[in-house]
């Protein structure tokens, strides 16, 4: 199984929590495209599996681009890479931009899953992040989807925000179960460095929710989407089902190849990584002379164990042990044994586990088990 992510970096405007790769200029969106393009020729022997089975467009903000520059780059993907027929091909969304007529457009391409970016549905919370829609754009725009013909929605939100209660983070998963969406990503709210939020924490105007409020709304929300008969397949990520479990994202937490195309985005083949260059100019210059402008790092194999631990554990299928040597086992074993006798781990026909509990725990339990060498 092999992958793809297409970053696109454009956005309305910079929400105040995100720090990742984009920007607010549009005017490059054309020239970025045809630099796509030329890349996934330059990359068509990068993956070492004849077959992909998953895209993703991120970003950014992919919907800001039209039908007509979504369907050069999918021209260009499918001339150059072999694609599934049952490929699992995600587009991430703003609610703003789905409108009927775009959404058709859509559904016309390879496009079979959305990735939509609610983040809540009150309306200060959305003006406080500084998100282009409000609360019925997000509403319309699922069941606008559904109408189109996606019966495969992700909705993304936020928790451990200022003034957001307990039961105001309940109401939201309700809402949010309400709608037509096969899964849900909710991520805690995070102050990441060069961002507004930073900023504002830093000069004393603003303050995010403390851990113990942060603990108990992730409680809440185990507990409520456990009931509502949803799989906690992943610390942030829920699926209505197995089906709906995201087939792209999995195979990241797996370990498994993909390639990214596109400023920023980063490529992993098992033994060795690398990322782009994160200037949109610099990456449309370097690709029109032919050359991928990235990076490359060879992993050790004390690295490749603890990208294993890293993102394997946060799964509910856990850390195979059985894939390690008998030394790495050893250690994996005795490192974990606290956690194991204090409910935060499991041993599961050779599998270490996070238990609910443990899930709360889970970046002190990773940084435990990693190696700091390997026998040679």
């Amino acid at each position: 199984m092999a992958g793809i992510y297409v970053h696109i970096p454009y956005c309305k405007q910079a929400c105040h929590y995100c720090n990742f790769f984009f920007s607010t200029n549009p005017k490059s969106r054309d020239e970025l495209i045809a630099a796509l393009c030329r890349e996934a020729a330059l990359q068509k022997d990068f993956l070492p599996s004849a077959i992909v089975e998953t895209i993703y467009v991120g970003g950014g903000t992919p919907s800001l681009l039209s039908y007509e520059q979504l369907a050069r780059l999918f021209d260009a993907l499918a001339r150059n890479f072999s694609i599934a027929a049952n490929a699992e091909i995600t587009l991430e969304a703003n609610p703003d931009d789905l409108n009927e007529a775009y959404l058709k457009q859509l559904r016309n391409l390879f496009i079979n899953r959305l990735s939509i970016g609610i983040q809540s549905f009150d309306d200060a919370t959305l003006r406080m992040l500084n998100r282009p829609h409000d609360s019925q754009h997000a509403i319309r725009a699922v069941w606008a989807a559904l109408d189109a013909g996606f019966d495969n929605i992700n909705a993304d939100f936020l928790y451990g925000l200022p003034h957001l209660s307990l039961q105001g983070w309940k109401s939201t998963l309700e809402q949010a179960l309400s709608l037509p969406v096969t899964h849900l990503s909710c991520y805690a709210l995070t102050i990441e460095p060069r961002t507004v939020f930073a900023h504002w924490q830093k000069s004393g105007r603003w303050q995010p929710a403390d851990e113990e409020t942060v603990a108990c709304q992730m409680e809440l929300m185990m507990s409520f989407m456990e009931q509502a008969g949803w799989l906690h397949y992943e610390i942030s990520n829920f699926a209505k089902s197995a089906q709906c479990i995201s087939r792209h994202n999995s195979a990241y937490w797996l370990g498994k190849p993909y390639l990214g195309l596109g400023p920023s985005a980063h490529s992993f083949i098992g033994t060795s990584r690398q990322w782009n260059v994160s200037n949109i100019h610099k990456y449309i210059s370097a690709i029109s002379e032919g050359y991928i402008p990235c990076t490359r790092e060879e992993l050790t194999p004390v690295q490749r164990v603890n990208e294993r631990l890293l993102t394997e554990l946060r799964t509910c299928w856990g850390v195979d042990l059985s894939s390690f040597s008998n030394e790495i086992q050893k250690h994996l074993m005795e490192r974990g044994k606290p956690f194991l006798e204090g409910g935060w781990l499991r041993l599961h026909e050779d599998r270490l586990q996070l238990t609910k509990a443990g899930k709360l725990i889970a970046d002190k339990i990773v940084l435990d088990l990693m190696l700091d060498y390997v026998e040679a």
